[in-house]
């Protein structure tokens, strides 16, 4: 179920929103992680009322720049983000939530979005190691 609704559940933090280094458009990047492996799986977008219900509710939302709404991980997919940590990156504009993910992760089915399409891997081919050697 997505939640559009213009209800906020309450203001982030002063303490939080003051230190945030958002987009243009308001937005922060967020990473979703496994929390025991650290496998990163997808990549959102928050505002700051995205952020708080993630803070506050224990699941992570979402804002979704395509269809102008909130969304929760989960409400429609059955595949649920439980959110065990939140931290700021080092310039404060980037979220990296640490999740126990049920399910898939991709709204493909995959279980995360950075599987399917890689586009270079040390070691793969060889060729991995020439362009890091003439890189040193």
């Amino acid at each position: 179920m997505t939640s559009s609704s213009p209800r906020p559940t309450g203001p982030l933090a002063p303490e939080i929103a003051a230190r945030l280094k958002r987009g243009a458009d308001g937005l922060l990047p967020a990473i979703a992680q496994q929390y025991d492996t650290g496998e990163v799986l997808m990549l959102g977008w928050m505002d700051d009322e995205a952020l708080h219900r993630t803070l506050t509710t224990g699941r992570c939302t979402y804002w979704s720049r395509s269809r102008q709404e909130y969304w929760v991980k989960g409400d429609t997919s059955g595949h649920f983000q439980w959110v065990k940590s939140v931290a700021l990156d080092c310039d404060a504009d980037t979220v990296l939530v640490k999740v126990d993910q049920v399910g898939a992760a991709c709204h493909t089915g995959a279980r995360t979005c950075f599987d399917a399409d890689v586009l270079f891997e040390h070691g793969a081919d060889g060729a991995g190691a020439d362009a890091s050697a003439a890189g040193q």
